[in-house]
């Protein structure tokens, strides 16, 4: 009773996000699951967002999250800045007992909670200044925000073994290896038109570094014996919107549905496919790797360390982001239904220990509230 009534006197603020609640990427998903397990664990939680970004279709939040809109410009390059800079502010009047902030180009505004007097839990994600996606100044700004965060940040969270590798090398940065989760579900009803186990299934955002065009090579030639779902895009009518659809014209196995915002539709989709294919590149911990696995979904995914270190030891092993490799490793999993079975089985019980949601909402309580103790006692 005493533990729960010291928590209950804490407050926490949730920065670098588009809002709560909210589907649009891998922070957004994991402040659904976060933020409202602070609040069953006794803390006063703010999430800061952006004009709009809350996304109630869906239904209604949480009613113990406080949403706190802010100010920014809406543009590719300046509404991370511009957000996290207003959302800084606005913390720095409101003085939370702890801050959780989210992707290194928050790190600018650091120095300013660093002064209230706010300890800052900094997620420092993936990579992105070497993401294709990003022009030279981009990710100048980047690394700029990544050296600011090392300097500033009161602890570092990483979600994947490897980055925090990496931050210990290049920044002399401990820090608390904390991964993204996935959520579980029942058995779901199977997509229209499709057969359990034969269809094959990409899930990604349209840029070269996860591997779009090989696998679309690939995709064309296996589409003559297998249907086809491609769930994304690029967001802005890109060449390689222009090659999905193309391919979905010619082809009329390949299905390509675009952006997928409805849970239960995507999570069927991996419930049911007979090969996954994951060619994600950078970054840590993917979490549509994790979702897909938790799912049950039997994994093709393209060698790098970061799907090494999520998926472990596959019984089909990695593939190289050519698309012969890539048509192999797929053809070779739709051909072994037993395997299929058993790799489904696998993944999903690795899912469960490393990368359930209470788990991880059970460490950044514990993580946060061991910040604040050590802040106070310094």
């Amino acid at each position: 009773m005493q533990a729960s009534a010291r928590k209950q006197a804490h407050s926490v603020a949730i920065i670098g996000t588009r809002g709560y609640p909210n589907y649009y990427g891998g922070f957004e998903t994991a402040v659904r699951f976060l933020a409202p397990a602070l609040a069953e664990d006794g803390w006063t939680v703010t999430v800061y967002g952006r004009r709009g970004g809350s996304d109630l279709t869906r239904g209604v939040g949480d009613p113990r999250i406080r949403v706190v809109e802010t100010w920014g410009i809406d543009s590719k390059a300046l509404s991370t800045l511009t957000y996290g800079l207003s959302a800084a502010v606005h913390a720095f009047f409101a003085k939370p007992d702890v801050a959780i902030v989210m992707n290194v180009a928050n790190g600018f505004w650091l120095p300013l909670l660093r002064f209230r007097g706010i300890p800052t839990l900094l997620n420092v994600d993936g990579l992105e200044w070497t993401r294709d996606k990003w022009g030279r100044s981009a990710k100048a700004v980047f690394r700029a925000g990544a050296r600011m965060s090392a300097k500033w940040a009161t602890r570092l969270i990483a979600d994947s073994k490897h980055i925090a590798s990496f931050w210990k090398t290049n920044f002399a940065r401990d820090s608390m290896f904390i991964p993204y989760g996935a959520m579980e579900r029942p058995a779901l009803p199977l997509p229209d038109g499709l057969e359990h186990r034969r269809y094959i299934l990409l899930v990604a955002r349209f840029v070269e570094e996860n591997t779009i065009s090989p696998f679309l090579e690939a995709a064309e030639s296996l589409a003559a014996d297998h249907d086809v779902v491609v769930v994304g895009s690029s967001g802005y009518g890109s060449e390689l919107d222009s090659k999905v659809a193309a391919l979905a014209a010619r082809s009329p196995r390949v299905t390509w549905l675009g952006h997928v915002a409805d849970d239960d539709r995507l999570h069927a989709l991996w419930q049911h496919c007979g090969a996954y294919f994951h060619g994600h590149s950078v970054g840590g911990t993917n979490p549509a790797l994790v979702q897909a696995m938790l799912l049950g979904a039997p994994t093709v995914a393209r060698d790098t360390v970061y799907n090494r270190e999520v998926l472990g030891e596959t019984l089909f092993g990695f593939v190289k982001p050519e698309a012969a490799s890539i048509r192999v490793g797929i053809a070779e999993i739709l051909r072994d239904r037993e395997k299929q079975e058993a790799e489904a089985v696998r993944a999903q019980a690795r899912a469960r220990v490393d990368y359930s949601w209470a788990g991880v909402a059970a460490s950044y309580s514990r993580a946060a509230l061991d910040l604040l103790e050590s802040s106070r006692q310094r």
